[in-house]
């Protein structure tokens, strides 16, 4: 379904100078950086209306970052703008626009769709980026997205995470019981589906690196079992079943292996697994509780959760169980650590005087910083770019209730916190790499 080819040209504005429009985003934005989108033109009815809708979903990704706002329509001097010819710059710049964005959408065939867009620098009046994408029509909404990807690379120096998925699990509450399914849907929230019918509990879904599978526990007839869901064929492979308590399986960087902790005989390891032969191998040993294994980008090192100082705090140790050393010092217990892709940080739960935080800290435990705080805050992960993050919130419960729990997305500089929408309670999210596009 998703492994699509996307044929496209891309010019990017090169040799601008000192005053082209380009964000640092290494600290927050506080006040975002006005943009125009003129309405895409289309060459008949139907592309109209296709140019109408893809220019609501960039719109939207670019200002769910928080980085970007953008000017009304009903403010605009010049209302339309050929993708040829340049815009009156001056007509912008009254209206305090950095940036304009125009398109064009047609049909090439009845299964086809074509975009032509341009963005332009309105104070050096020069083109940042002229494209064009073409693809089967089904795909509109990923062109839309791709070209979101590229309006926020052009202007940030980051990738793009709009063409992307996030599976979770969704909670379906009757009273102080839920129906626990895996769901997954576009990091919009469009195209929302369920992967399990909810006979059987389904926790911790991981996402391979580089693939669209995951990986998720399930217990069925009360035994832990790890499988693996290739989301483009839906053929669904058991890994294992597990004796005792298994948690959060996790993909290594290379797909070769799955990493997880399982606890027997009264405290937990962490054990991994290779995925081609089968066999397990155990990493750590004692009578300590290590839970919640994470890789880092390269598979060489290993964070994860321990007891072993007396509380529950972060080690990190190479791939092969050796060098264990403690990085997490700021009072408190941390959990669920989880590496970010681009290897700088490693996000965290973190509990202190009652109260639960979402933060981030350096791989040898400097520059902590907590970015989220609430009722319960817990599990987070990262967007395939390392500068977004998806927690967990939950509120209080009541005599008849369970509290609910929501998705909430954070920048990793601790702005633009915002709730990401879904059909019912949804917790333990994680997020997919780009998506495929050939």
């Amino acid at each position: 379904m998703y492994r699509t080819i996307i044929s496209f040209c891309l010019l990017i504005g090169v040799g601008l100078g000192s005053n082209a429009l380009q964000l640092e985003i290494s600290q927050g934005n506080i006040e975002p950086i006005p943009l125009a989108l003129v309405p895409f033109s289309g060459d008949d009815s139907q592309a109209q209306a296709m140019a109408h809708k893809m220019g609501g979903i960039i719109q939207g990704d670019l200002e769910s970052t928080g980085l970007f706002r953008f000017i009304s329509p009903q403010a605009f001097i010049q209302s339309t703008i050929p993708i040829d010819l340049p815009p009156r710059f001056s007509d912008w710049r009254l209206l305090k626009a950095q940036g304009v964005l125009v398109g064009e959408v047609s049909f090439p065939t009845t299964d086809t769709i074509k975009v032509r867009f341009r963005l332009w620098d309105i104070f050096s009046e020069a083109s940042l980026i002229v494209a064009s994408y073409e693809t089967e029509k089904k795909y509109w909404r990923r062109l839309a997205h791709l070209i979101s990807d590229s309006i926020y690379k052009r202007l940030t120096g980051e990738e793009g995470y709009f063409d992307t998925r996030i599976v979770y699990i969704t909670e379906e509450a009757q009273g102080l019981k839920q129906k626990k399914r895996l769901a997954i849907m576009d990091q919009d929230g469009a195209n929302h589906k369920y992967l399990s019918d909810g006979r059987f509990i389904v926790l911790t879904p991981r996402f391979f690196p580089n693939l669209q599978k995951i990986t998720y526990l399930s217990y069925q007839n009360k035994v832990p079992k790890v499988f693996i869901l290739d989301l483009e064929t839906g053929r669904e492979e058991l890994v294992g079943a597990f004796p005792g308590m298994t948690f959060a399986p996790r993909f290594s960087p290379d797909g070769n292996a799955i990493i997880m902790s399982q606890a027997l005989h009264g405290n937990s390891d962490i054990y991994v697994m290779n995925l081609n032969t089968r066999e397990v191998k155990r990493l750590t040993k004692g009578s300590n509780i290590d839970t919640s294994p994470c890789y880092d980008p390269t598979g060489k090192q290993i964070v994860f959760n321990s007891d072993r100082g007396g509380s529950k705090q972060l080690y990190i140790m190479d791939a092969d169980g050796k060098n264990v050393r403690r990085i997490s010092f700021g009072g408190g217990v941390y959990s669920t650590p989880v590496w970010s892709p681009r290897g700088d940080y490693i996000a965290f739960t973190k509990t202190q005087a009652e109260k639960f935080y979402i933060g981030i800290m350096k791989p040898d435990g400097s520059a902590e910083r907590l970015l989220a705080t609430g009722f319960i805050v817990e599990g987070p992960t990262w967007a395939p770019n390392g500068r977004t993050l998806i927690y967990t919130q939950q509120e209080p419960s009541t005599k008849k209730e369970r509290g609910f729990s929501r998705l909430h997305a954070i920048d990793s500089t601790g702005y633009n916190d915002r709730i990401v929408q879904t059909p019912h309670l949804a917790s333990d999210p994680a997020w997919s790499p780009l998506l495929p596009t050939a």
